[in-house]
């Protein structure tokens, strides 16, 4: 087996600074009692200022000024987590958040569908990014040997057993999880790196230390396994963005709608479904919350679509009150079925495919605004074809080609100069159950100019060609 650790060092900074459309401007994390007030993490913007993590509030106040606090939050943190597990889980069965500000990821299995581990660590890393999310990663081993590689480490990969022992030989005693007790008593004994530690007796080590020391340098060489709980997705996708002010216009609500939908999207990839049906809520300060639903006709998973979708949604949307929060609810995940192409797509690149138009054209239109077709059983070209929902399936199944795609609403009469009928007549005869009896011979015609047309000759009143429709 193969583990891959993703370390995310600046885990706290980086889940504020992806909800924000300043990231560049200067930023700190502040905890602590009100009495003292601590930074915890600063972004480089925060730091060519001077300040630095541990500083507290006052003291950096006094140094620099035009920064930015932000109170650290474990809860979105836990959120952003669990976000991650959700998006690890397409790569992996077992995925672990067993230790804090990591994900652990059993790959060995995955390589032969993912490929080789240059190009899927290339691959983790790409998408990563476009989270916004800062990352070590570290191949080994076994689990704990990866995480533990991952605080000295980034890109490391070793695929056997003596290449893990090596690399760990090389790590300093404090950073490989042991006891602060332990570490600090090797260091006393003057033993500054793992091998010197691994390299003493055994039953030395078990007579000073306690037997959790032998039991996590066990686990570290892969003699002894760590019990993992492995994260399972949620049936359902809910995620909420703070704004950093009150916003009162569409277009500064496009950001973090953004964000919501790009997680969204990488919690649907990562539970391998689509989403069908989500709902919006805009959070006033005072007011009850603004909802606003999406809906679709078929699962979409695609971020970009979806975003087009939300915001066709929203700008058409009259904001009541100042939005303080934004809040994304998806419960409706069926599976996704993609896109059946051809292996040399003949369509351009900047062309649409349908479903992704259609719907486009309803977010901006309205759900009422685009319908479908249905072909019912009658043979009368007026009573035919009726309006209905899309994808709703006809009584009867017409032949392609045998009816024209564009249906005049009013037959007209057509000029017989320069016709030329294509095939035999089809006669039409019925009706007489409803008063609306029709006789008629239909032809297939072309006109000089190319175009093709389906017309016919009325038997009950003779006379000239009338003009029902146009084929494509």
């Amino acid at each position: 087996m193969l583990w891959a650790c993703i370390l995310f060092p600046q885990l706290a900074l980086d889940t504020v600074l992806r909800e924000r459309d300043d990231p560049d401007s200067p930023l700190v994390l502040i905890a602590g009692p009100s009495q003292r007030r601590v930074l915890q993490a600063v972004n480089a913007a925060a730091a060519r200022l001077g300040l630095r993590a541990g500083q507290t509030l006052t003291a950096a106040r006094a140094l620099a000024d035009g920064f930015a606090c932000v109170e650290t939050d474990p809860a979105r943190i836990e959120q952003v987590q669990q976000l991650l597990a959700a998006w690890a889980y397409r790569f992996s069965g077992q995925v672990s958040l067993h230790y804090p500000r990591a994900l652990l990821l059993e790959v060995g299995s995955s390589l032969q569908l993912f490929g080789p581990w240059p190009s899927f660590e290339v691959r983790l890393r790409q998408e990563l990014g476009a989270l916004g999310l800062r990352q070590r990663i570290v191949l080994a081993t076994n689990p704990v040997a990866a995480r533990m590689l991952a605080n000295g480490h980034d890109g490391l990969a070793v695929t056997r057993p003596e290449e893990t022992r090596a690399a760990l030989a090389s790590m300093p005693v404090g950073r490989v999880g042991l006891p602060t007790e332990a570490a600090e008593a090797f260091a006393r004994m003057g033993l500054r790196r793992l091998g010197e530690v691994l390299a003493l007796p055994r039953d030395a080590l078990a007579r000073r230390f306690a037997a959790d020391v032998q039991l996590h340098l066990d686990q570290l060489l892969g003699l002894r396994s760590l019990g993992l709980d492995f994260h399972r997705p949620p049936d359902r996708f809910e995620a909420r963005l703070e704004l950093n002010f009150d916003v009162e216009s569409h277009q500064a609500l496009l950001f973090p709608l953004r964000r919501l939908v790009n997680d969204l999207a990488a919690f649907l990839a990562g539970r391998d479904c689509g989403v069908q049906r989500f709902e919006l809520y805009l959070e006033h300060a005072d007011g009850p919350d603004t909802r606003l639903k999406v809906g679709l006709l078929a699962a979409e998973r695609d971020a970009a679509m979806l975003f087009e979708l939300a915001r066709g949604r929203l700008e058409p949307l009259r904001i009541p009150a100042p939005v303080r929060n934004l809040r994304l609810l998806a419960e409706d995940l069926p599976p996704f079925v993609p896109q059946h192409r051809a292996l040399f797509e003949p369509r351009a690149q900047q062309a649409q495919p349908w479903e992704q138009l259609r719907e486009r054209l309803r977010a901006r239109l309205g759900d009422e605004a685009v319908k479908g077709l249905r072909a019912e059983a009658d043979p009368r070209p007026e009573c035919a074809w009726q309006l209905a929902e899309q994808g709703a399936q006809g009584a009867v199944t017409i032949a392609p080609g045998s009816r024209p795609g564009w249906l005049l609403a009013e037959p007209q009469v057509l000029p017989q100069a320069g016709l030329r009928l294509l095939g035999q007549a089809e006669r039409i005869e019925s009706g007489w159950w409803d008063g609306g009896d029709v006789r008629r011979d239909y032809y297939c015609i072309e006109t000089r100019d190319g175009l093709r047309g389906w017309a016919y000759h009325d038997l009950a009143r003779p006379g000239p060609l009338w003009l029902q429709g146009w084929f494509a």
